[in-house]
């Protein structure tokens, strides 16, 4: 009889153990759903601007920051911003099902719809207040921040620099997914006719479209033409017209997704230096861009675009996605810097490789602005120019081995799952289901993370401290114009606010969220 007590009070105590553990996990997934809710809210009833929203503010909302300080009409498209909250909201909504996240969506859908583009793409950011006012922007902040130079004139057309295009767009067509609400179908459509039309005959894209030549700099043609592979601009429209495919089953996408691809295989340079610069005019030469962007190969985009090669092969089972593969590697090898400008081996490639001698180019800059700053390159790797940096690190053992293992793989094994192929959703599955979330995968936090997140909310807003700011615009004495870009140093290294100031963030809202998302998904 003492025996059976003992057990039934064992068991007694275990019961009330783990149902405390489980009253406590229900009470902090509760909360992060209520501070999750709150600080929506907040970002969407006071940080928004007709549904946009740039990465910073101050908290009284008197001067705020995208990639610039911008206007108090202005919202900013690319990350952090219009675009990566729109998501977000997504995000939360396919977690709680709360409605209010899929409202505050479609709020965003409402501003960037608004800053669609005649033409059907977006520029960096959307002011509310029209051309007059954001041509008065770049007048005054744009065409003085030094080191931004694509903020120096006013285009008026579509960038796809940094996923502007591809990104937004993607947005709207995942938001149309959810409910297929027919309303944001034409914004949608416009986007991927510019997409197609804006394509080259050899499948690589511009950085602008409508084209336009009406900007030279220093004797040089305007680089917004050229063919370019920098931050995501064919990729990215790549990457848009498969989800396309996948989502909208249109076999009007295979051939751009195609000459796409196959672009990347006819910019690749001739051994011994089989890699790839970043832009390339007409003639398909490696271009110079930016003062700070000379005319030269480049180990950090020959490595991802070796990636990418890979990736292609097991979209469409083509070997010759990796034929020149192994070139890529050997010139990857051969340009290795030497132990003693390695950094104490935390670098591996100069960023820059000069075309024909295999060097490294170095570049510079002097100068505290626009009117007295100066850019130039040379092969003198100290005093490297921070903001962009001067070398790099490149994993050459792991493209070896990822190269091994995709290159072993028949063409069928290859793309087995790959969504080019017809009749790859076998299950009935409607393929609207199969559209990538973007905050809703990575850590999942444990209840000491999610209790600090909620603990650190302040009046429903994330507030940070010590981020890069710029001064305002303003003219001094002498008649010149401040510079308005980000506080750095004069080799670019950003300085941070280093006083107790607080900011709203949307990169911590951002990162917040996503934890939280991925904790009540767990």
């Amino acid at each position: 009889m003492s025996s059976f007590k003992s057990i039934l009070a064992a068991f007694s105590f275990l019961f009330l153990t783990a149902h405390s553990g489980f009253t406590q996990t229900k009470k902090l997934e509760q909360e992060a759903r209520s501070a999750m809710l709150a600080a929506t809210r907040f970002m969407v009833e006071k940080a928004s601007v007709n549904g946009g929203y740039v990465a910073h503010y101050l908290p009284d909302f008197s001067r705020r920051w995208g990639e610039l300080e911008g206007f108090k009409t202005q919202v900013w498209v690319q990350d952090p911003g219009t675009v990566s909250m729109g998501n977000v909201f997504l995000d939360a909504y396919k977690a709680t099902g709360d409605e209010y996240y899929y409202t505050a969506a479609e709020k965003v859908a409402s501003a960037l719809i608004w800053g669609q583009l005649p033409e059907g793409g977006w520029n960096y950011m959307i002011d509310f207040a029209g051309d007059r006012s954001l041509k008065h922007w770049y007048n005054t902040i744009g065409k003085n921040a030094w080191g931004f130079e694509e903020y120096y004139y006013y285009y008026g057309t579509s960038t796809f620099d940094d996923s502007n295009t591809s990104g937004p767009a993607s947005f709207l067509l995942r938001l149309y997914l959810q409910k297929m609400d027919s309303k944001y179908k034409p914004a949608i459509d416009k986007a991927i006719q510019l997409i197609i039309d804006s394509q080259y005959p050899l499948g690589g894209w511009p950085q602008r479209f409508p084209l336009k030549d009406n900007h030279p700099k220093n004797g040089k043609e305007d680089y917004s033409a050229y063919y370019t592979f920098n931050d995501e601009v064919i990729s990215g429209n790549i990457d848009f017209l498969i989800q396309c495919y996948i989502n909208l089953g249109e076999e009007r996408f295979l051939d751009p997704i195609r000459r796409g691809m196959n672009f990347y295989l006819i910019t690749q340079q001739g051994n011994p230096q089989g890699g790839w610069g970043q832009q390339y005019n007409m003639d398909l030469q490696v271009a110079h861009a930016r003062s700070y962007e000379p005319p030269a190969l480049m180990p950090g985009f020959t490595y991802t675009h070796v990636l990418l090669l890979m990736k292609y092969y097991q979209l469409t089972g083509d070997r010759k996605f990796l034929a020149r593969i192994p070139d890529a590697i050997q010139w990857l090898e051969s340009c290795r810097l030497p132990a003693e400008k390695s950094l104490g081996g935390t670098r591996t490639h100069a960023t820059f490789i000069e075309i024909g001698t295999n060097k490294g180019l170095y570049a510079h800059r002097k100068g505290t602005g626009v009117r007295d700053g100066h850019y130039w390159w040379d092969y003198d790797d100290n005093n490297l120019l921070a903001h962009y940096g001067g070398k790099t690190n490149i994993n050459i053992q792991f493209l070896k081995d990822e190269y091994q293992r995709v290159n072993a793989l028949s063409a069928e094994e290859a793309t087995r799952n790959s969504p080019l192929k017809a009749g790859m959703i076998k299950d009935g599955t409607l393929p609207q289901t199969q559209f990538q979330t973007t905050s809703s995968s990575g850590m999942v936090p444990d209840d000491t993370i999610v209790s600090g997140i909620i603990k650190a909310l302040d009046q429903d807003r994330w507030l940070v401290k010590h981020i890069q700011i710029s001064r305002p615009y303003s003219v001094l004495p002498d008649g010149s114009e401040m510079n308005t870009a980000k506080l750095s140093d004069e080799n670019g290294k950003g300085i941070v606010d280093s006083s107790e100031q607080q900011y709203i963030s949307t990169r911590e809202y951002e990162k917040n969220m996503g934890l939280l998302i991925r904790y009540l998904k767990k």
